[in-house]
């Protein structure tokens, strides 16, 4: 596969739309686009680390959204 197909392929896993993706990852959103479009190529370090992470940690958009709400309140409640 190549990496343009491994990276969307990756941020489609976890649900995300590219800008989620881009925030959560802290990824600038043209780097991503790039990687996407082919115009440039993600080493081949951070497609496996963005992999391991996505899988180890159950990356979805909804845990995502889960985690801020959680965070929020426990601001709040502090």
């Amino acid at each position: 596969m190549d990496k343009a197909k491994k990276v969307r392929e990756l941020r489609e896993m976890t649900g995300m739309n590219r800008k989620q993706f881009c925030e959560f990852f802290e990824i600038p959103y043209r780097t991503v686009s790039e990687w996407e479009r082919d115009g440039r190529h993600a080493p081949d370090y951070v497609i496996r680390l963005l992999e391991y992470y996505i899988r180890v940690e159950k990356i979805t958009k909804e845990s995502v959204v889960k985690n801020k709400k959680q965070t929020k309140q426990k601001k709040e409640k502090a």
